[in-house]
């Protein structure tokens, strides 16, 4: 007698479990595959947020540097002002000494029987007018502007010879350069 061995329910019993290990490897494939894409998915939200704190903080600090260039900027006016202002003041002290010596180089300058009646200051320009008993005083006093060294290029604009009070006069005007004092330039 043979026997007879059934082996259906033995291959089926097989498939079975290999469907079940087959699901069962399909679902963890799955599960890993969903934990990956949302651990790609944390990690670059992660990166992206860290930029955007970089991003944050690179825009603050531009602003800030921007602020401190606006700051120097302001500073560089405020000093050009300041140094154009201290300019004026040591021109107009330079000036002040200067309008003395002039004045004083005038005084020296002027021969006697001469006499200034107007004096008008424009830039380095001179305008001189004034009386003199003679046309000789007037050549006198130019030649001695002539050789100051505080005027130069002095030159005749009108002579004019006038009674008065029964005298003859000559009324004058000229034209002198002002300059810096001469032994102090060759210095």
């Amino acid at each position: 007698m043979t026997t007879r061995l059934n082996l259906l329910p033995w291959r089926e019993t097989r498939r079975k479990d290999q469907d079940r290990q087959l699901l069962m490897f399909a679902g963890m494939f799955w599960t890993l595959m969903a934990l990956i894409v949302l651990y790609g998915y944390l990690h670059v939200s992660a990166l992206k947020d860290d930029q955007a704190k970089r991003n944050e903080y690179l825009q603050q600090e531009i602003a800030r540097v921007e602020k401190e260039i606006k700051e120097i900027a302001d500073l560089r006016k405020q000093r050009e002002a300041l140094i154009a202002r201290m300019s004026v003041i040591y021109q107009l002290q330079s000036d002040r000494i200067q309008v003395v010596h002039v004045f004083d180089e005038l005084a020296r300058k002027l021969p006697e029987g001469v006499y200034l009646t107007s004096y008008k200051h424009s830039g380095t320009n001179v305008s001189l007018q004034g009386v003199a008993q003679s046309n000789a005083r007037v050549s006198a006093f130019m030649r001695n502007l002539a050789g100051s060294d505080w005027f130069a290029d002095p030159e005749l604009e009108v002579v004019t010879v006038r009674d008065r009070g029964g005298e003859r006069v000559s009324e004058f005007s000229l034209k002198v350069k002002q300059v810096a004092k001469k032994k102090a330039a060759g210095a």
